[in-house]
């Protein structure tokens, strides 16, 4: 699957913004301005409006410059190597890795606040990161940790919706069944139905994100506990953070496992956009959040390399 390149392909029309350079340093802000506001979505109604502005004036003025030749060799190849998406969270380079907005994984190691001091790098602070473009402060994540575990509510029809299936389904078939029965609950259904304008769109598809990343793990665990720990279910623990909880959730209780637990979900939250979950789930743009979000997973389901590391877990750790 292609790996799209919508940083170089940016970088490709810079020689010909001339003097526009509120264009480039638009992203530049992105990365080096701070904020001691603790709650995310202020920082996003402030962003936002920027970005659509940004980009607006970008499609206008640029939109028919070309950023590449396409080759039989990249069709055949399932177009790897095409700059085909704007994914500007992440870029994947074969040689050096990933770089969640242009940090490498050491350098958010560095960076990004920990539960404890020089610990792993708390998952919270780089979803703040992906969605400001800043390194936020330790209170920041902190609050957001608080906010995630208050939305970590799942309502009883989702575990009955997943009651329905045989214990043998398949634990993304019984996964992907709870997360389509949280559509319910839905913040941008509501808005879409009473016709909310598009430059709108943000707000309960922020509200539906958070709630989802929130109740994942729940749903995850509930899945995990229900084939392999005949059904015994641990509650969410209102102390922990939303790595170390999930670990929790799982029955993992070791201060290593939650650092490891940590890492893993740091490192596992953004993958550009080439790999097909994805790529899938942003060709798809489904505009209410929680059934676009049924294609990436469903898709992450039918990913080779999601699927060894499933039988990987299974055999050396979980199990």
């Amino acid at each position: 699957m292609v790996f799209f390149r919508s940083v170089t392909a940016l970088s490709k029309l810079r020689p010909r913004l001339g003097q526009q350079s509120n264009l480039r340093d638009s992203v530049r802000w992105l990365q080096t301005q701070t904020s001691t506001d603790l709650d995310l979505r202020s920082h996003l109604k402030e962003l936002i409006p920027e970005q659509q502005e940004r980009l607006k004036k970008i499609k206008a003025e640029y939109g028919k410059v070309q950023l590449g030749n396409i080759t039989v060799d990249m069709v055949l190849g399932g177009m790897r190597g095409m700059t085909g998406l704007l994914w500007e969270t992440s870029l994947l380079d074969p040689d050096e890795g990933i770089r969640f907005r242009g940090l490498s994984i050491p350098e958010c190691q560095k960076v990004l606040p920990g539960a404890k001091p020089g610990g792993e790098p708390l998952p919270e602070g780089l979803l703040w990161l992906l969605l400001t473009g800043k390194v936020p402060s330790k209170e920041q994540v902190d609050a957001l940790s608080e906010e995630l575990r208050s939305r970590a509510v799942v309502p009883d029809y989702v575990y009955k919706a997943i009651d329905a299936l045989p214990i043998t389904a398949h634990p993304m078939t019984q996964f992907t069944t709870g997360v389509m029965a949280l559509q319910v609950q839905s913040e941008f259904q509501k808005a879409y139905d009473k016709g909310i304008h598009k430059s709108k769109y943000w707000e309960p598809t922020f509200e539906d994100s958070l709630s989802l990343i929130a109740q994942l793990p729940v749903v995850a665990s509930y899945v995990y506990r229900r084939i392999f720990k005949d059904g015994k279910v641990i509650p969410v623990d209102d102390s922990l953070d939303y790595g170390a909880n999930f670990s929790h959730l799982l029955g993992f209780n070791d201060p290593k496992m939650h650092e490891l637990m940590r890492l893993y979900v740091t490192i596992h939250s953004d993958h550009e956009g080439g790999n097909v979950s994805a790529h899938t789930g942003h060709l798809v743009s489904y505009p209410i959040f929680v059934l676009r979000f049924k294609y990436h997973i469903i898709n992450l389901n039918l990913d080779y390399e999601n699927s060894v590391n499933h039988h990987l877990l299974l055999k050396d750790v979980i199990i």
